[in-house]
Parts: C-alpha cells; structure tokens; sequence
C-alpha cells in the first residue's frame, strides 16, 4: 500500500511538474493573446514589456493627445459577421451500397442536426470563432456525460440513473498545453494537457475529493482610466487584467496517445494536488476504432511549424497604433491652431492670469507701460502630409484584413455593372476562406466524433427530436447499431456568400428553366415542399409529405417480410413506390444474405411485388 501512495505522489508531482514546463513554453502566446484582447477592447497603449509582462504606456505630457481610433473592432465585427453566416450542411456517406448501410447513413445524419439542435451548436460555433479570431486558435472538447440524457432509473440512494449522451464545450486557447509547440496539428502531439481552475466546491461535487483550495490568477475585464484622452478630458476603456480568484484549485488533464508501454493510451486527472484517476484514454473516437484525444482544432490563419494559429489582429496591431499617432498628433496640431501660442515678453503681464483665464473674449489684458504686448505666433496649415498618411493607413487596414467597403459611396457612383459587383464581392470573400474551411474542417471532425461516441455508448435504443427549418418535429429511436459509417462530407455550398434573396433568386432561375418539373410538365408534391421549404415559407401544414410516408411504410414491409411475415397490399399503397422500394432492398446484401438461410424469402417477395404491379 505505501508503493503504491508513492506512486502516486510521483505521479501527481510528474503531472503538476510537466504542467508547469508547459506554462512556461507557452508564456510568449500567452502575452500576444492578451495584447490582442485589450487592442479589440480600445486599450490600444499597451505592450508587452520585460518578463512577458503587459505594460501601459503613460501620458509624457499633460497636453498630449492619447485618444483611441479602433478600427479593428469593425473589422473583427465584420469578419465574426460573415464567418458566422457558415452553418454547413453534414452528410453521412453509407460504408457500402447496401441499403442497410444507406438507411443508417440516412439516420446518422438526422442523428447529427438533432445533436446540433439540442445542444445549440450554432451558439458554440459563435463562441469558438470568437476565441479564434481574437487568438487565433480555440477548440472544440467533445465527451461523453453520464450525467446528461433520459432518465433510465434510479439506483439505490434515490439519485436518477441516465442513460449518458454528448457533452460539447468550447476549449479558450489559454485551457491547452501541448507537449509540442511546433506540431502543426493535434496529430502530431503525442500528448496534451487541458487545465482549467475550479472553486472548492465544484471539484468536490465533479470528483468527490475534497482538496485544499488557493488563490488562482485568472484574467478578468476592468474598465479603468488608462492615460486616454487629451487636452482638458480623460477617456476610459475596457482592458483584460490579471486577477485572484479566491478558494479555487487547477484541474489538470494530462492526455497521453496510445504507445507500446499504453496501448489504449493514458488519462491521468489531477485536481490540485490529489489524484483523482488514472486510466486508458476513455473514448474510441479516433480512425478505425483507435482511442484519440477529445478536442477538435480551429485555426483563424495557420502558422507553418506553430501549433498555434495566427489572428488578423496581430497583422493589424503596427497599423492600428500607427494610425492613432496620426490622428493624435493631427488633433494636436489642431488645438495649436485654435488655442494658439501666445509670445509674452517677461515681467509684462500677470502671468498666472494670462494661464488660467487665457484670452478669452471681452477680457481686458493689463500689460507694463513700455513693453511689448502680447501676441499669437503665425499660425501654420495641417501638413497634408498627415492626411495623406491617414488615408494610406485606412486602406492597410483593408488590405491587411480582407475586409473591405465595397458599399463605399465611391462604388455606388461609378455604376459598376451587377456582374463586376458580384465578381468584387467573391473576390472579397475569398480572403476569408482560410478562416472558412477550418471552420468546416473542425464541425466536420466534431460530427465524427458524435457519431463514433455514439457508436461506443448507445448500447440501448435512445429517443431523439429532429426539428426543421420549418418547426415540422420528428421523432426517431436510434442505437449503435445504426451509427454504420462515420464518413461525414460537407454539402458543397457558398455559406457566406448566399443570402434569402440569393437563394430565392436561384430557386426561380430553376423553375425558369424546367429542371424541377417532372416528365408530364407538372411539379409534384414532394417537389413542390422541398421548394417552399429552401424558400424559406416551410410546409403549409403540419403534415408529412405523402410520398415519405408510402416510403416508409415500404420500408417497414421490407423488414417483415425480410422475417418471413406475408404482408398484404393496402387499397392506399402507392404502388409504383412501393415496387421501387421492394426492388431496391432485394439487390441490397441484407436481402441476399438472408435469402441465402431462408430459401422461401424469394417467393414471398415476389409475390407481393407482383401484387403491386397487378
């Protein structure tokens, strides 16, 4: 027994020891995320300074200029705007031609978007290009909760029993700690570390330790007087400053790949200085059934050889502060010329006076008999240089980003044609696209992780809600026996680009030219819901489509004459669907092999087939 408590005295001391390695490895993106935080914020007179250490830079002069012209809040605002407009379509693609394998791809796909829809992923999706486009990286750690999903029973203590589902939450940059900062992927980390600080209380309640609590530092907002504004005012702005958090304590997930001396990998949790598991990577999430880590990558711009992507604040940080000391010192230039420099000869006036009151109109000025009176200097014109300097900067700013005003007043007068005005916008778009396909690459591995956890623990039939564009619910049981492939694709579309208008414009470009009517001319129904669905009018009524249902029912015949059941044709059945459907299933391998055990399942189907076509 004292073996093994200095085991594991060793293997916290090991943990907390590789963790602290890491903080220090990290400290230098630690700085550059806050100093990108506090540039969008408006506290844009900081840097970083010895230590790695954040410094605020102090008026020289009481009549200095320090005011903040943030122009990379609009441009964060407007690329969170279009990079949020993406919501991509997921599709499963079957692992066979079977059509068993094609009905479960159909229902692992519903699978997804009623995850989505439960666990309002569009709103994490918010949350992670956030924490991306700021910083540059963020992460997406998806787990399996036991505490979630329906109510089974209730053990012995009267505490519910659940039956588990998906947990998903969004992972800041400042939570993960490779072992390698020059990996280029997650792939290429042989472990990682998630840390984050807890109270007291909440570790107690998670692990059911108790462990002794401390003062954590963690970064909070603070709206302060920063040496902002200029002559005769005082401006604030919102920074991110280093705080303490009272009675807490960091739990530390050290994640280890599967190795010769772990062959199902390693978790080890550590919460403060106690050790509350040791174990083989929990989750058969990664390729071909092998255990991998929990978190999915997003990058706003990737870094050749840094784990760690780069964001468009960073590349607008020198023009930022470049710009503001143009428009600092042309305000001061300004205020010379409207306050005026006064040129008094010593001894000839009351200065103290003259300071506090000025020349102000109707003032009565009292010099010396003899001397010469007071007088303004020559007033000089701002240098043009300044405002060609201005103008220079601002369009860096679009350069730099991407982002550009193509609604500028100067487009709307040149009567630029539709098409030139379309290929200007994709050209626009395209600058994002970096953004965007990490974006989807990350929803895309975060859906095969659901569906290969889902594989892993949905042992029993579970029930879902799958509701539509329209409000139609459905509702449908599901298990891991019909979670068959975990080949997720995305829909190809233009997510940023295409608005309502642009799809109903499209839509009737369609119907122009025929390509949604059937042979004899006409458009049928199934046709003409899909329509007002993607036209966004939704379904007339809260009915099923008719054809969907005589499909369905086809299918539930296949499986009980699939166990032998004679079924006899209904007076209702659309028979040329249900002819179509009975076909397709008996090419399929399940017919076939099933076929092969029960000779007679031939004849059954034949029998009804013929029926149909009778």
């Amino acid at each position: 027994m004292k073996n093994k408590n200095v085991d594991k005295k060793n293997l916290v001391k090991d943990v907390i020891d590789d963790f602290h390695k890491r903080q220090i490895d990290r400290k230098s993106f630690d700085s550059i995320w806050q100093v990108n935080m506090n540039f969008l914020l408006g506290n844009q007179y900081c840097n970083i300074g010895y230590g790695g250490l954040l410094e605020e830079q102090d008026k020289q002069y009481f009549w200095q200029e320090r005011e903040v012209f943030n122009h990379i809040a609009p441009i964060y605002d407007v690329r969170f705007a279009k990079l949020s407009k993406i919501k991509p379509k997921m599709t499963v693609i079957p692992a066979t031609t079977d059509e068993r394998d094609v009905k479960t791809a159909k229902v692992s796909k519903k699978i997804l978007s009623a995850v989505y829809n439960k666990m309002s992923f569009d709103d994490k999706i918010n949350t992670a290009l956030k924490w991306s486009e700021v910083c540059g990286t963020c992460f997406y750690k998806v787990v399996w909760s036991n505490e979630l999903g329906q109510v089974v029973g209730i053990d012995e203590d009267g505490n519910k029993i659940r039956s588990g589902d998906i947990d998903i939450s969004v992972c800041s940059p400042f939570e993960i700690y490779p072992d390698n900062m020059s990996a280029e992927s997650l792939d290429q980390c042989q472990s990682i570390i998630h840390a984050k600080a807890y109270s007291v209380s909440e570790i107690k309640e998670m692990f059911g330790v108790d462990v002794e609590g401390g003062t954590i530092k963690t970064f909070t907002l603070n709206n302060v007087i920063s040496g902002l504004g200029g002559l005769g005012y005082n401006a604030t702005a919102t920074k991110i400053t280093q705080s303490v958090k009272g009675d807490s304590a960091i739990v530390i997930e050290r994640y280890e790949r599967p190795s010769k001396g772990y062959p199902n990998g390693r978790l080890v949790i550590v919460a403060g200085d106690k050790l509350v598991f040791d174990g083989e990577l929990p989750y058969l999430n990664g390729i071909d059934g092998k255990r991998d880590f929990p978190f999915v990558r997003q990058v706003s711009f990737e870094n050749p050889g840094c784990f760690w992507g780069s964001s468009v604040i960073e590349r607008l940080i020198p023009v930022q502060r470049a710009y503001n000391a143009v428009k600092n010192r042309k305000h001061e230039f300004i205020n010379r010329l409207s306050l005026g420099i006064l040129s008094v000869e010593d001894g000839s006036v009351d200065i103290e006076n003259l300071e506090d009151e000025g020349l102000c109109p109707g003032k009565v000025l009292v010099y010396r008999q003899g001397s010469n009176q007071p007088k303004y200097l020559s007033a000089e014109s701002i240098p043009t240089g300044l405002s060609d300097e201005e103008d220079k900067l601002l369009s860096e700013f679009s350069k730099i980003s991407g982002v550009s005003e193509l609604l500028d007043s100067n487009y709307l007068a040149s009567n630029v044609s539709g098409s030139a005005l379309e290929l200007l916008i994709n050209q626009d778009e395209m600058r994002l696209n970096t953004s965007s396909e990490s974006l989807k690459s990350a929803i895309k591995f975060v859906a095969q992780h659901i569906l290969r956890l889902y594989k892993q623990f949905a042992l029993f039939p579970r029930l879902a809600k799958l509701v539509g564009e329209n409000g139609q619910v459905e509702m449908f049981y599901f298990s891991s026996n019909d979670v068959s492939s975990d080949d997720v694709v995305i829909s190809a579309q233009n997510d940023m680009g295409e608005t309502l208008t642009q799809r109903r414009e499209t839509l009737f470009k369609l119907l122009e030219k025929g390509l949604l009517y059937d042979q004899d001319g006409n458009l049928n129904s199934r046709a003409k819901a899909k329509f007002l669905e993607m036209f966004g009018l939704g379904v007339w009524e809260s009915g099923q489509d008719l054809n969907s249902l005589q499909l369905n029912n086809a299918e539930e015949e296949n499986l009980k004459m699939l166990d032998g059941v004679v079924v006899k044709n209904s007076e209702i059945d659309d028979n040329q669907i249900h002819i179509n459907a009975h076909i397709a299933f008996m090419l399929g391998e399940d017919y076939k092999k099933a076929k092969a055990k029960n000779p007679k399942l031939e004849s059954i189907f034949l029998e009804h087939v013929r029926a149909h076509k009778a």
